[in-house]
């Protein structure tokens, strides 16, 4: 009966320490404060608030930017904070068929919506003579094979930007019967342009014009 009661005690004191022994660690746990997920993210959130704002990258990462004109292109976008690099190419390319377009239609409405006043009064004197002679033009903008960002800059509060767009173009000259006189729509030729557009940073609306064309 000694011996039983002997045993019981020592069971007894083994699990008294191993109760001790997990009640004490998990005290000491207990005093150290357990993040849980809001804390983290509020944690996060003091960092992000912390750290001053960068400027975004995707809006100045493309293949088409020389490295001497990405100062150019950090200066529009800082201040223009809506200006969006890749986004512009895209939409210079579109500009670049649609004036072509209207200038082989003669389209004077749509070119002086998307030219300024001296690019716009050149393609209309070049219409306005070809009507003179009785011809028209039938043209195809087969492809755009590059538009490369050549220049950036901004004067004051006025960005302008160089794309130099190389393009397969099949044209024809016809006279006032619809024959022929110069060109084939069979043979498409190579054409390099440097077009350069403008827009008031400070203008409400997002539209860049053309403001000057040179050959690439």
């Amino acid at each position: 009966m000694i011996v039983e009661i002997v045993i019981l005690a020592m069971v007894a004191a083994f699990l008294g320490l191993r109760l001790y022994s997990v009640l004490g660690r998990r005290a000491e746990h207990e005093e150290e404060p357990i993040p849980h997920r809001f804390d983290r993210e509020n944690a996060a959130g003091d960092e992000a608030r912390a750290a001053p704002p960068a400027m975004p990258q995707a809006r100045l990462q493309t293949g088409n930017v020389p490295a001497g004109v990405e100062q150019g292109v950090r200066a529009i976008a800082a201040a223009d904070p809506q200006f969006d690099l890749i986004g512009f190419v895209e939409g210079a390319k579109g500009a670049y068929g649609m004036i072509l377009e209207a200038f082989w239609q003669g389209d004077k409405n749509t070119l002086r919506e998307l030219c300024d006043d001296d690019v716009y009064q050149s393609f209309a004197t070049a219409i306005d003579a070809r009507e003179a002679a009785g011809e028209t033009l039938d043209n195809r903008l087969i492809r755009i094979e590059d538009a490369t960002v050549k220049a950036a800059d901004l004067d004051g509060r006025i960005a302008r930007v160089t794309v130099l767009f190389v393009s397969d173009i099949a044209s024809v000259t016809r006279d006032s019967d619809g024959n022929a006189i110069a060109g084939s729509l069979d043979d498409a030729i190579e054409s390099r342009d440097a077009w350069t557009f403008m827009r008031n940073v400070d203008s409400a609306g997002p539209d860049w014009k053309l403001d000057e064309t040179d050959e690439g």
